[in-house]
């Protein structure tokens, strides 16, 4: 139980001053016993009175404070199982109890209230701020913040993940608002910018090196367990959660963004500078703007770039999505250059394609053409298919796919009869009937069917049938030839006759 100053004043007053025991002193406070002695046991003074009633773990108190002072950290189970193998005859329950008055103390730290000057340094972090459900994905809603240490001015911006890319977009970000950049960016152990640390060997992530080194400012990680030295930022943190975000309605990121861009430089500006409490944020970035670096000509490019392997559909997949390339490109290893409103296609400088990006999930999105073209390819490619197959059993079907063409007629569906007519009647058959329909000058697929069934009929045989049936259903295909009927007016003249 944590009490107040004023409680712990008043019981060692009632204790030493007015002689009260600890229990009067617990029923007038209205506190726990347990709770009056451990104020009076880290006082350091000795209890007032009677002496008190020697306990059994007192002969194994030495042991207890080395073996903790060794190992602050040890459990009171561990340390009772130790202090039992050598004698100690209590329970665990009350030797945890009275470990918890000998435990040694951590030492309150004291901290030098840290000053920058002016233009000389800012922090940075990443606060996340729940998830955004857009389709079927649900993304991490990250914000990133950038605050001047020396006037409080925020950066505030949104993004969709912590990857790199929009780590760097968000430096960017920050230095273009302000319009220059602090001599010293300070960074929490970010993968982003610290990727190993032994001691105080450092590996920073060489993105961010190069990325400084664009800029020329130093970037600085903080000690670990040092949450102190980047104060401003965690606090500017909580204070977006509170001031800006907390009950916020928006409709997509652009939205939220746009909200953030006009809190920042309205409200949080307005509010008072911690460090310098005559001035505001507005007056005081005012002055460190003077101080500030100026920003390089050609910005740092910070787009994503990945090379990406088109497999035999005419889609990359990037980002959970597929976005489709000419269908010439398939098989083929191409790169994807992305940003967060673009997805460009590219082979080597050349760009393929240039999509819209999508934060979906599982979705194809597609430019027409490359669909359109696809698909005429592939119907040129069965038509000529047939073709070649006609050509090679018919040759005189070339001629008259030519005569139909002159006349406007579909090719396609032209080519897909004679090749019907192929498997039904034969390639000997199919020549002949073409020969004889380019002679009566109609080059049409009904032409060569008419003169096809003349022929079947000429040598009397059955209409050819495509699949073979079994022999029950064969019966069934079996040719009548047709009566005359002139028989039946003969019958029916005899009829009268004989009436």
């Amino acid at each position: 139980m944590t009490i107040s100053p004023e409680l712990e004043a008043q019981i060692l007053r009632y204790y030493h001053a007015e002689r009260w025991l600890i229990g009067t002193i617990a029923a007038q406070l209205g506190i726990h016993h347990d709770t009056v002695a451990r104020v009076l046991t880290q006082a350091g003074l000795p209890p007032a009175g009677t002496p008190q009633r020697g306990s059994r773990i007192d002969p194994y108190l030495p042991f207890i404070h080395k073996t903790l002072e060794q190992f602050p950290k040890l459990t009171a189970s561990r340390l009772y199982a130790m202090a039992q193998a050598r004698g100690y005859p209590g329970r665990p329950d009350y030797f945890r109890h009275l470990i918890a008055r000998h435990r040694p103390r951590p030492k309150a730290e004291a901290y030098l209230r840290l000053r920058t000057l002016p233009g000389e340094q800012s922090q940075t972090d990443w606060g996340h701020f729940g998830h955004l459900e857009i389709g079927r994905a649900r993304r991490p809603l990250m914000a990133f913040v950038m605050v001047l240490s020396w006037s409080r001015q925020i950066f505030l911006r949104f993004f969709l993940d912590a990857r790199m890319e929009n780590f760097l977009r968000g430096h960017v970000g920050a230095f273009n608002t302000w319009g220059g950049l602090p001599r010293v960016l300070l960074y929490d152990n970010l993968k982003s910018a610290v990727l190993e640390r032994q001691g105080q060997a450092i590996r920073f992530n060489p993105t961010l090196l190069q990325f400084a080194g664009h800029y020329r400012f130093e970037p600085r990680p903080v000690a670990v367990a040092r949450g102190n030295e980047k104060g401003k930022v965690e606090r500017a943190i909580r204070y977006i959660r509170e001031a800006f975000f907390a009950g916020r309605s928006f409709t997509d990121l652009i939205d939220l963004n746009a909200q953030a861009d006009a809190w920042v430089s309205g409200p949080a500006a307005d509010r008072l500078c911690p460090g310098e409490p005559t001035l505001t944020v507005r007056a005081a970035f005012a002055q460190e703007k003077a101080y500030l670096m100026t920003l390089p000509e050609n910005p740092y490019p910070t787009h994503e770039q990945i090379p990406v392997k088109v497999g035999k559909t005419p889609y990359v997949r990037f980002d959970l999505n597929d976005y489709s390339v000419p269908h010439t490109q398939v098989q083929r290893t191409l790169t994807v250059v992305a940003d967060p409103q673009q997805v460009r296609i590219l082979d080597g400088q050349q760009v393929l394609a240039t999509h819209s990006r999508c934060y979906d999930r599982g979705q194809q999105i597609e430019i027409p053409d490359h669909i359109a073209a696809l698909s005429q390819e592939k119907r040129q490619a069965s038509q000529h298919r047939g073709t070649d197959r006609l050509a090679q059993a018919a040759p005189q079907s070339r001629e008259l796919l030519t005569q139909a063409a002159q006349r406007g007629n579909n090719l396609g569906s032209i080519t897909a009869t004679l090749l019907h007519l192929l498997d039904r009647y034969g390639a000997a058959e199919l020549q002949t009937a073409i020969r004889d329909a380019l002679a009566r000058g109609v080059p049409h697929p009904n032409a060569v069917r008419l003169a096809l069934e003349r022929q079947r009929e000429a040598r009397d045989q059955p209409p050819p049938v495509e699949i073979p049936l079994p022999d029950h259903l064969q019966s069934r295909d079996i040719p009548v030839r047709p009566h005359l009927l002139e028989t039946y007016d003969q019958l029916m003249e005899n009829a009268h006759g004989t009436d």
